[in-house]
């Protein structure tokens, strides 16, 4: 059904296309003076070219209006627990590893030598958030975990020939 509706709407815009394309081809035959056409389509074009700029501003703060979206996920009276996070070819040095649901976690990622990606990723392999591993750099990273189970960190970025071994496992309890 969703093929056939499709085919039929992509079919009618072809059709539109080549009807625009032979009149255009049948009307340029005829002498005319090019000047007020000239006139007229360049102040549609300004009247559209600021109509599409004041859009996509609009389009651009709207949807940008939330950054930062690294923000901490817990309440103003809540201490996370502070994890500190040191990436090095090819492993990862972790404060600690085992938490509590519902318990706010604050990741401080660094890297000892090259960039790295931190991602943690559920059972299901679903990553929950990521963040890059910089040298001489910290990020933050905030998470709450919902649910216990074994989490797994992977680095997101080629770091070098031994990059598939880069794992740790982050464990969650009721």
């Amino acid at each position: 059904m969703i093929q056939t509706i499709a085919w039929v709407v992509s079919l009618f815009f072809m059709l539109v296309v080549t009807a625009v394309f032979g009149i255009v081809a049948l009307k340029s035959t005829k002498k005319s003076d090019y000047t007020p056409i000239k006139k007229k389509w360049y102040k549609a074009r300004t009247f559209y070219g600021a109509a599409l700029i004041v859009l996509l501003l609009a389009v651009s703060i709207y949807t940008l209006r939330d950054l930062p979206y690294n923000q901490p996920v817990y309440s103003a009276d809540e201490e996370p627990v502070v994890v500190d996070v040191e990436a090095l070819q090819f492993g990862w040095e972790i404060s600690q590893t085992e938490f509590k649901v519902g318990e706010p976690i604050e990741f401080h990622v660094t890297s000892q030598d090259v960039n790295h990606g931190f991602g943690i990723y559920d059972e299901d392999m679903n990553i929950l958030t990521q963040t890059q591993a910089m040298p001489e750099y910290t990020n933050e990273v905030y998470i709450t975990f919902d649910e216990p189970g074994t989490y797994e960190i992977l680095c997101m970025e080629y770091c070098g020939l031994a990059h598939h071994l880069m794992t740790a496992e982050l464990t969650v309890t009721e």
